[in-house]
């Protein structure tokens, strides 16, 4: 082992506990292990920034674009609605067919779009059949990750691995060479889906108990202004209650008068009556020191706390939202939205203090006071995925129709080798926006900057990983285990190998950070055994999409996990079987579609 190879293993260890640890947002570790390798020489400074001009990346970016444009038109939820609809007297079959749906439109469409359009659809659904959103959703993510496997745009991934081997003088990846295996994954995993997970995912309960799914009940409460009380005829502004105590009030009642929007500016009245949120010693102290009545024997749920004018919403935190890393005060979410935020559900942890202090972080799962006339103005964010609402309109937009020409033409296009995909999708995307079919302002917000950032800077590091001679002294390692096995099946047990070390690793890393790392050691693998490497590039695409184990190895299981109340537990019990039925279903086929 050579000094590059030792300091490449070592920096590689760090970025793969940050990444774990979630120390920093990925992309920034991503950009910090590329600072580190040039100034220590591993990469030269001229080439630092090379990943940022690779075609992976434009391709990447124009496909987001062609998503959003798609997503747009809400063609799809219209499509799974009427699928539904048509076999609900049968519920597990309502539910195939949404399944179906996903994982289809998972093989042409980022994944993380397609869940974000399907949950609403599932919480309505469960709903409409009286199904628990837990049995659900996690197959939902897991079917749209299995979709992905089916073409060479179904995932970053699948093009990120072409592309490195492109530059090494391999022959591209085909359009739907993934196919024929990608079909296997996705009716097995379906299959697997369907008749089994349901047996292994909790009963979490019903999707409209919200209020209970966050464990709300002894953080509100009513009270009531009474004669004497040092509110009366003060704001709430005046009042400084939030300031003062840490309560924040989410509902004035007067008589039969509701109101949500106004309450900070209009002066209070003897007999009011508020709907608080607070600690039990800061109500007692208000009680105490303004003269207030508790009205401790009310029981507040979500139909009480709900009025004609005002909903409880759940929302989930996209990937791509510009409220990452704000906190609500940042973001003005009361005046921007006339609405309150009551909870925060984040993977493991469940924070109710102080929320308007707490950055936000993708897939966070917010509990929402909210008028029902500001919904669609929620919605159209796209900062938020709205849970428990959803628009099933078909919504014409201006040339609303021409990405359902353009999307199916640069498929087939790129798979009759005529037009490369890297050049027809930015082309697509271009038309699209100069047709005004998509804004490009809501592609800036609809666009996964961290996967093009994170993916940019990897490629250096993959580039680093030959020109120091790691990827070599990493695939001589598992030689070296395939070499306990007989010769004739030596091969195959170094793609098994191969297969299992890329899916542990995506479950602790990020797919095309796992992708990168492992494509360079896929080919000195077939050059060390004198065989077609193709296999094994193969199984790093399939494993580095086959992340079913934990939350945090996919951005759609990470989005599922608020809205369906999931615990870490629950993926690694449906999730561990079919990562191994995988594995084994690899072993034996890969070499079956593309022989050594």
């Amino acid at each position: 082992m050579t000094l590059e190879i030792l300091v490449m293993l070592l920096l590689l260890a760090v970025t793969f506990v940050a990444f774990f640890r979630e120390i920093f947002p990925i992309e920034v570790t991503a950009l910090g292990l590329l600072a580190v390798l040039v100034a220590v020489g591993l990469v030269p400074a001229g080439e630092a920034f090379a990943g940022f001009g690779n075609k992976v990346v434009i391709t990447i970016g124009a496909l987001f674009v062609l998503a959003t444009a798609v997503t747009t038109t809400g063609v799809l939820e219209i499509v799974a609605d009427y699928l539904s609809r048509r076999v609900q007297h049968r519920k597990w079959l309502a539910v195939a067919a949404i399944l179906v749906a996903a994982g289809l439109a998972s093989g042409f469409l980022n994944n993380t779009a397609v869940v974000a359009m399907f949950i609403p659809l599932i919480m309505i659904l469960c709903s409409r059949l009286e199904i628990s959103p837990s049995k659900v959703l996690i197959p939902l993510s897991f079917a749209s990750i299995l979709g992905g496997t089916l073409t060479l745009i179904g995932t970053s991934t699948n093009l990120l691995v072409s592309s490195i081997i492109e530059e090494v003088g391999e022959p591209a990846i085909g359009m739907f060479e993934f196919t024929k295996l990608g079909i296997v994954f996705l009716v097995v995993g379906l299959i697997y889906l369907f008749l089994l997970a349901p047996r292994l995912l909790p009963d979490r309960g019903a999707a409209a108990a919200l209020t209970g799914k966050y464990g709300l009940g002894a953080y509100l409460t009513e009270v009531q202004v009474v004669s004497g009380s040092k509110l009366a005829g003060k704001t709430l502004k005046q009042a400084a209650i939030n300031e003062r105590y840490g309560i924040q009030v989410l509902e004035l009642l007067r008589g039969k008068r509701r109101d949500i929007e106004r309450i900070e500016t209009m002066p209070l009245e003897e007999g009011d009556e508020l709907i608080v949120q607070g600690k039990a010693d800061d109500l007692l102290r208000l009680r105490r020191e303004q003269g207030i009545a508790l009205l401790p024997d009310v029981k507040l749920e979500d139909k009480e706390l709900a009025s004609e004018g005002s909903m409880v919403v759940e929302g989930i935190v996209t990937p791509t939202s510009r409220m990452i890393g704000k906190t609500l005060g940042e973001i003005d979410f009361r005046n921007q939205f006339g609405g309150f935020v009551l909870a925060i559900r984040r993977v493991g942890a469940t924070l109710r203090t102080k929320v308007g202090r707490v950055p936000l972080q993708a897939a966070d799962s917010l509990l929402m006071l909210v008028p029902e006339g500001r919904l669609s103005e929620l919605r159209r964010t796209g900062a938020l995925v709205v849970t428990s609402e959803l628009d099933l309109s078909l919504r014409r937009g201006r040339f609303w129709w021409l990405v359902f020409v353009l999307l199916p033409l640069v498929v087939a296009l790129a798979a009759l080798d005529v037009v490369e995909i890297a050049l027809g999708a930015p082309c697509a995307a271009i038309v699209l926006l100069l047709v005004g079919a998509v804004t490009p302002q809501r592609v800036y917000r609809t666009m996964n900057w961290s996967v093009l950032i994170l993916i940019a800077a990897f490629v250096p590091v993959g580039q680093a990983m030959v020109s120091t001679g790691t990827a070599e002294f990493l695939s001589s390692g598992l030689l070296a285990v395939g070499g306990l096995f007989p010769a004739v099946v030596m091969a195959y047990a170094v793609l098994s190998m191969l297969y299992l070390s890329t899916s542990l690793l995506t479950e602790a890393i990020s797919n095309n950070a796992a992708a990168i790392i492992l494509t360079p050691i896929a080919l000195s693998l077939g050059a060390a055994l004198e065989v077609d490497p193709r296999p094994f590039l193969m199984a790093v695409c399939f494993a580095a999409s086959a992340s079913f184990m934990t939350p945090i190895g996919y951005q759609t299981n990470l989005m599922i996990y608020g809205p369906g109340g999931y615990r870490f537990s629950d993926y690694a019990r449906v999730g561990t079987p079919l990562n191994v039925l995988f594995w084994l279903l690899a072993t034996a086929l890969i070499p079956w579609f593309w022989p050594f």
